[in-house]
């Protein structure tokens, strides 16, 4: 009926990490054909009363895992309903009208009683909310995108909805390459029309901006809730280089300036570090596969001055590999590409997601760049050029000695 991207990420990690995860999801229709599809990103700012008659304010974010088996495509009306967490769904219906379609409300349900989320709340119940979107005017057969900020509110409920890209009534069970651009993208890429005068000619001289420097090393570290005890070991330097336009832009994270926040899996089972200063949030995704960890996801936002921002990511990665109980090393620089406009820049890098003791890092395993064995290759290549010299060499010996013995045969 369905699929949905990567694995389980963490409901809440704090106030940065709810604007650096992706939902993907895919709802297919009885013919096992793809029916309707969605790639968003949502937050949630809810207002609720705690014990005392007091209130608290919570953020989340819709996980990237979520449930989608309550979902449902028909000819004229679709509806999208992602259940996640401890009782709580996100819901959007859809209308469609000749050439056209929009949809119609967005409920969402949240389930008081998670404590998880609603700490102390006085109430148990759930509560559900009724949004109005924006999302109107779309061009069957293609997608509805918008990468701008769409905040809308309901009593104590605030919802953001940004980065989407999101097609109902889907046609030939494929998503449309074609889309349909929200307003307020159109409004931001809209350029003030030149102005001339026949008077005078006027030439602004531009510069390149300076280069980046390396980025400095810094040591984040993230404990676990209740004890304080170091779950979560990360040391590196670190640079952002991303495509948001036609150039590359590249951007450090400053250790001096970083916030560290995430959190500790259960079971080992995945563990998120989420880093983040004035300019970019990075949010890394590590599991357990079978007696290894790996980074599995990388999720990144750059804020820029003008209030836009960049975000990527990719949640099938198979990167920074060690066996459990060790910490994965690599001194030496490294370029990961992440997506085709991100790439990672990393040196000094040492991290260990699970199984820390004493607070420190265990032994490492080292990457190749870092290993004794990085000599191995010139010799390798040596000893594969020396062998196709022998076999030239034996092949010219056979052939004259068959040539010398067909002339005395004369």
């Amino acid at each position: 009926m369905f699929r949905f991207s990567c694995l389980a990420m963490f409901l809440v990690l704090g106030s940065e990490i709810e604007k650096a995860y992706t939902t993907e999801v895919t709802v297919k229709d009885k013919d096992d054909k793809l029916c309707l599809y969605a790639n968003l990103m949502v937050n949630f700012t809810v207002t609720y009363e705690v014990v005392g008659k007091s209130n608290n304010t919570v953020e989340f974010q819709l996980p990237d895992v979520v449930n989608a088996s309550g979902s449902s495509c028909g000819t004229d009306n679709s509806t999208l309903k992602l259940s996640f967490g401890n009782g709580h769904s996100w819901t959007i219906n859809f209308t469609k009208e000749k050439d056209m379609y929009k949809a119609d409300n967005i409920v969402l349900t949240y389930n008081l009683s998670d404590d998880s989320i609603f700490k102390n709340a006085s109430s148990n119940g759930t509560v559900s909310v009724k949004f109005t979107p924006s999302i109107a005017n779309v061009v069957v057969d293609t997608y509805y995108s918008c990468k701008s900020q769409d905040t809308v509110e309901n009593d104590a409920v605030k919802q953001t909805l940004w980065n989407v890209a999101l097609q109902a009534f889907v046609t030939n069970g494929s998503k449309s390459e074609n889309e349909t651009v929200c307003a307020k993208d159109k409004a931001s890429t809209t350029q003030m029309p030149t102005t001339t005068t026949a008077a005078t000619t006027v030439i602004t001289a531009t510069t390149a901006p300076p280069p980046v420097p390396p980025p400095s090393a810094g040591t984040y570290n993230l404990s676990a809730a209740g004890n304080g005890t170091i779950c979560l070991l990360a040391s590196m330097g670190l640079q952002i280089s991303y495509n948001d336009s036609l150039d590359f832009q590249k951007v450090n994270l400053e250790p001096n300036k970083t916030t560290v926040t995430g959190a500790c899996g259960s079971n080992n089972s995945i563990a998120a570090l989420v880093l983040t200063s004035e300019k970019v949030a990075v949010a890394f995704t590590f599991i357990e596969e079978g007696k290894k960890f790996l980074l599995h996801a990388v999720n990144v936002t750059v804020k820029h001055i003008n209030g836009t921002s960049f975000s990527a990511a990719n949640t099938n990665l198979s990167l920074w590999q060690a066996t459990l109980g060790s910490s994965y090393m690599c001194n030496k620089e490294q370029t990961q590409n992440i997506t085709d406009t991100l790439s990672l820049y990393t040196l000094k890098l040492q991290v260990q997601p699970f199984e820390v003791k004493n607070d420190k890092f265990s032994t490492a395993e080292e990457c190749f760049l870092d290993a004794d064995l990085s000599f191995l290759v010139p010799i390798a290549v040596g000893m594969a050029l020396g062998f196709l010299i022998v076999l030239v060499l034996i092949s010219y010996l056979i052939g004259r000695r068959k040539s010398r013995t067909g002339y005395q045969s004369v």
